[in-house]
């Protein structure tokens, strides 16, 4: 049987699973889909068409699911995903999709979004991704597995994000920012890789040093970026690692790459 306080309003349209804890004033509304394990400490707000995977966790005064904040949103049906045992700490603003948007924001499993983190409507946050104290990502940003965005770093609209990159703290990131990147400064410059991740998510010895020569190929040399790209594509074609960057650069795309500071 659910644990709901005894001040908490929780619409009858809501569905929610046998276990779910609510604590006290949280508001629940229709539509809204809480499965087994989901706890909501007090405070709470949920609206709208989210559903909130098992064992999520939501701590006092977070806004979840309700109106995008974009001006051609007019009232439409949309929704927001949270993955399993992700952890929505106080005061984060997580909005749902927009028409324009394809109607969805989705958060992956395992996710860390902390105090005053903002995702924005139409985004797609991978799983184990952190979004550090007052991170915020604007509409349409893409987010892969194991990502970290530092505290008070901003991510521009449509801006994508690739697995196990790293955004430094305060950083702007107007530009798309490639997997395994390190990236910071006040409008973020792509510093190298991220090593310390890399080391930590257990890729080996032999996969890093080929992921750096690769980049050190595609960000020095004569030629384009894409033409750079196309000569480390074949040059190391036995790589995961490496054609997964390789991917990542040739894909459609509104938004230039970080890349390193010159001189």
């Amino acid at each position: 049987m659910s644990n709901i306080h005894p001040t908490a309003i929780v619409d009858p349209g809501a569905v929610l699973a046998a276990d779910v804890a609510i604590g006290p004033y949280c508001v629940v509304g229709a539509g809204v889909q809480l499965d087994q394990g989901v706890r909501l400490h007090s405070h709470v707000a949920v609206a709208g068409r989210t559903h909130l995977g098992e064992g999520v966790t939501v701590y006092p005064f977070a806004s979840v699911g309700h109106a995008p904040q974009d001006l051609k949103y007019r009232g439409e049906e949309t929704a927001l995903t949270v993955g399993p045992r992700t952890v929505i700490r106080e005061h984060a603003t997580l909005n749902p999709g927009t028409e324009g948007g394809g109607g969805l924001t989705s958060v992956g499993a395992s996710c860390l979004i902390m105090v005053g983190a903002h995702v924005g409507h139409d985004c797609r946050i991978g799983d184990h991704v952190i979004l550090v104290n007052n991170a915020t990502c604007a509409g349409h940003v893409q987010i892969g597995d194991h990502a970290i965005l530092g505290g008070l770093s901003a991510v521009h609209q449509f801006v994508r994000i690739g697995r196990h990159a790293m955004v430094g703290g305060m950083s702007g990131v107007e530009h798309d920012i490639i997997p395994f990147g390190l990236v910071t400064g006040n409008r973020a410059v792509l510093q190298g890789l991220n090593l310390v991740g890399l080391k930590r998510r257990g890729f080996s010895k032999p996969e890093i040093s080929t992921l750096r020569a690769a980049y050190q190929e595609l960000f020095a040399g004569e030629g384009t970026l894409q033409e750079r790209a196309a000569a480390v594509a074949q040059k190391y074609v036995d790589s995961t690692l490496v054609q997964e960057v390789i991917a990542f650069v040739t894909a459609d795309t509104s938004r230039s790459f970080c890349t390193p500071a010159r001189g």
